[in-house]
C-alpha cells in the first residue's frame, strides 16, 4: 500500500488554498492542502506497525512545535505547470524533513525539499501563464504553526486518508 508524511495547516490557511485548488488542482477532492514531508511509499501494514510508526513517535518527541508563514507565491516552471503557496523555510521545517528521512524510514527524495502548499497543477501552459502571472501579485500574510504531522494512505480511488497523527514535542 503506497503512505505518505504530510503536515496539515490550520483552517485559516486552508480555507486560502482552497479559495484557488477547487478550481485550478484537478486532485482538490483527493486531499486537504497539505505540505509533503515525506513523498508516497511503499509498504506493508506489518512494516508499517512494527518499524515505521514507532520510528515517526520517536521522531515526534524528539521535535518541538514551530510555526512558518506564507507570504508570496510561487511555481516549479518550467518542470510543472505546478502553483503553491510558498511556505517560508526555516530551521525547524528542514530538520523535520530530514528526520523523515534517516534512520530506518524508507523511501529516497526524489527532489530538493521545498515547503510548500500546491494551489494549482496540471495547467496547460497558457492558462499557467494567466494564473501564475495575476496570483504572483498577490501578497499573502498567512502565519501557522506546526504541532503534528500525519501518516498517510492512500485508497484505491486515489484519495488519501489519515493512518495516524504524531504529536510534535512528546505530548
Amino acid at each position: 500500500m503506497k503512505y505518505g508524511i504530510a503536515i496539515f495547516p490550520s483552517k485559516k490557511v486552508q480555507d486560502e488554498a482552497n479559495s484557488y485548488r477547487k478550481r485550478y488542482d484537478p486532485h482538490y477532492a483527493l486531499i486537504p492542502p497539505h505540505i509533503t514531508m515525506k513523498e508516497a511509499f511503499e509498504a506493508d501494514e506489518d512494516e508499517i506497525e512494527s518499524k515505521i510508526i514507532p520510528e515517526l513517535k520517536k521522531i515526534a518527541d524528539e521535535t518541538e512545535p514551530f510555526s512558518y508563514g506564507v507570504y508570496k507565491v510561487s511555481s516549479f516552471s518550467p518542470v510543472t505547470n505546478t502553483i503553491y503557496l510558498k511556505v517560508d523555510p526555516s530551521e525547524e521545517i528542514f530538520a523535520l524533513n530530514e528526520k523523515l528521512h534517516s534512520g530506518s524510514l524508507p523511501g529516497d527524495k526524489d527532489y530538493a525539499f521545498v515547503p510548500h502548499i500546491t494551489i494549482a497543477q496540471k495547467l496547460y501552459d497558457d492558462e499557467f501563464s494567466d494564473v501564475f502571472g495575476s496570483l504572483s501579485m498577490l501578497k499573502f500574510d498567512l502565519q501557522d504553526n506546526v504541532d503534528r504531522f500525519q501518516l498517510l494512505y492512500q485508497l484505491e480511488n486515489g484519495a488519501w486518508s489519515v493512518y495516524e497523527t504524531f504529536r510534535l514535542g512528546g505530548e
